[in-house]
């Protein structure tokens, strides 16, 4: 691969691979000198590239192992989705129903980040970043049928959280929680 394909097929990938790692790591610096590394990567690999059928799968996966990696070095975890929700959420018409949801949004975030892997990185790809299953299965090494499994369990198990929170609540409530997911 030359430096002009590789500009055109893997540069513009960067604000992509960047919410990427933001989502892990929670810190834009950590972030783009995560995206900064897997690009040095894909470089260092560029006579390969050639023979991959998704290069954006596969700079998403480099992606994601750069970021668990840097983790590692940390020791902490922390994946919050909120900046995905923001536009959800507003509702400045009325005050008390965003203070509502924004607490609803809260709570959905944190069932989320307390699911175990790979519910939480499948969920995330799929309902957070919007990436097909072909594309979540190419990053995480599973078939397409192994994606929708456990992309159908990890929503049960949201649903099923978010179930016990609001069961006593009213029906406005469901209505609302049915109206973010």
């Amino acid at each position: 691969m030359t430096a002009k394909e590789f500009n055109t097929k893997v540069v513009p990938l960067s604000d992509k691979l960047f919410r990427y790692a933001y989502r892990f790591l929670s810190d834009a610096d950590q972030s783009k000198d995560a995206v900064q590394d897997v690009f040095v990567k894909l470089w260092n690999q560029r006579d390969k590239l050639a023979n991959i059928e998704s290069i954006e799968a596969f700079a998403v996966r480099v992606t994601r192992n750069q970021c668990l990696d840097m983790i590692k070095t940390r020791h902490t975890v922390s994946m919050d989705v909120n900046d995905y929700f923001k536009d959800r959420i507003s509702d400045e018409s009325n005050p008390e129903m965003e203070l509502y949801k924004s607490d609803s949004m809260k709570k959905l975030i944190s069932i989320i980040n307390k699911l175990s892997e790979p519910h939480r990185t499948v969920i995330q790809m799929r309902d957070v970043e919007g990436y097909s299953n072909e594309e979540v299965g190419d990053v995480l090494g599973l078939s397409e049928g192994n994606i929708r499994v456990v992309l159908s369990r990890a929503r049960k198990k949201v649903r099923e959280s978010l179930e016990k929170l609001y069961v006593h609540g009213t029906e406005e409530n469901r209505s609302i929680i049915a109206e973010i997911l």
